[in-house]
């Protein structure tokens, strides 16, 4: 049978290392796509520790489980299904298998909970006069409160368009950074905003490399440090919206601005998404994306299942029916305080 070698690159961009890796020869059938992504995810994922300490992951167990499901006389989409099956066990949203015919995924992180955002909502909030720059909608709300939304750390933010939104909000009382719904995107993105809230550089966590095929073979502990924007910083009170759909970059985010001066973070836990994902192939060209790179909070706490507000409030029925948003109400409730 065709073999296929295996060759994975991964560049590590936050401590500038290439990693190249030769995987065993697998061949291009239903076992051999098995036996690759197991040994895959088994040599290169980031979480096995963390996640049997948490919900008692054993991925051996999981290899022999799925393993008596599969045979070669399988169709494609009868195989991507019990791949796919087995990579939920991760419970990661940043595990992804990828065939031309659909994507493997694991929603439940936000699917599974309340939703606490609403464009309809926001929408009475923003009304149709707001500023946008790159992506950032703001304006001042009538009791002189600033609102900035961000939606994606897609768009990257050029040094000229915070100092104008900081400029515009300048004279507000105090500012409610909403980041609700925010799936994530270019993490420089996220640091780039966070660095308007401190003046000086400061300690926002940790990060660990994958030294070794062994599931606990990882780097010490790695400093993740935030420098403060040359540009205009804020210096008045801010409270950070947050929703089980901030997610990667925004959990991140999120983590940074917890340890900014004079922040406050109001809403759901977020959804997590710790590990800096990275990609590899399956023998047959199907593609796979995994959580590589473990990242911690200042504590050294792991923040892979999400970040615990400091107030916990959500979006009640009544005030939905009233066209009001219970999580911006109570933000506003404690700046105006």
């Amino acid at each position: 049978m065709k073999k296929t070698v295996l060759f994975i690159c991964t560049v590590f961009l936050a401590s500038g290392l290439v990693s190249c890796i030769d995987e065993e020869e697998y061949a291009d059938s239903p076992r051999g796509n098995f036996e690759a992504l197991w040994r895959i995810i088994d040599e290169h994922y980031c979480f096995f520790d963390y996640k049997h300490e948490t919900y008692g992951l054993d991925w051996d167990e999981v290899y022999e489980r799925y393993s008596r499901q599969v045979n070669d006389g399988m169709t494609e989409e009868q195989m991507f299904e019990v791949l796919g099956n087995m990579l939920g066990e991760l419970r990661d949203g940043h595990v992804n298998m990828y065939a031309p015919f659909d994507l493997s995924r694991y929603w439940s992180w936000h699917e599974d909970f309340p939703a606490n955002f609403s464009d309809t909502l926001q929408r009475r909030y923003l009304d149709t006069d707001y500023m946008i720059a790159s992506g950032l909608k703001y304006r001042k709300l009538d009791d002189n409160i600033g609102y900035i939304y961000c939606g994606t750390f897609n768009t990257s933010f050029g040094d000229g368009n915070l100092d104008e939104v900081m400029l515009a909000l300048a004279t507000c009382n105090g500012l409610i950074l909403d980041v609700r719904d925010n799936g994530g995107g270019q993490l420089t993105a996220a640091s780039k905003l966070a660095a308007r809230f401190t003046n000086k550089d400061i300690l926002v966590g940790y990060m660990r490399h994958k030294t070794g095929r062994g599931r606990s073979d990882f780097s010490g502990m790695e400093e993740q440090r935030l420098k403060p924007s040359v540009g205009i910083r804020w210096q008045k009170k801010v409270v950070v919206l947050t929703n089980r759909s901030v997610y990667s970059a925004t959990n991140e985010f999120v983590k940074y601005m917890k340890c900014c001066p004079g922040v406050t973070v109001v809403g759901d836990r977020t959804g997590g998404g710790a590990g800096m994902p990275f990609s590899s192939e399956m023998p047959n060209g199907w593609s796979v994306r995994f959580s590589a790179c473990p990242m911690y909070d200042r504590e050294g706490q792991c923040t892979e299942f999400g970040i615990e507000p400091d107030h916990a409030v959500g979006i009640t029925d009544e005030d939905f029916r009233r066209g009001r948003d219970t999580i911006i109400e109570f933000a506003r409730t404690l700046l105006n305080s």
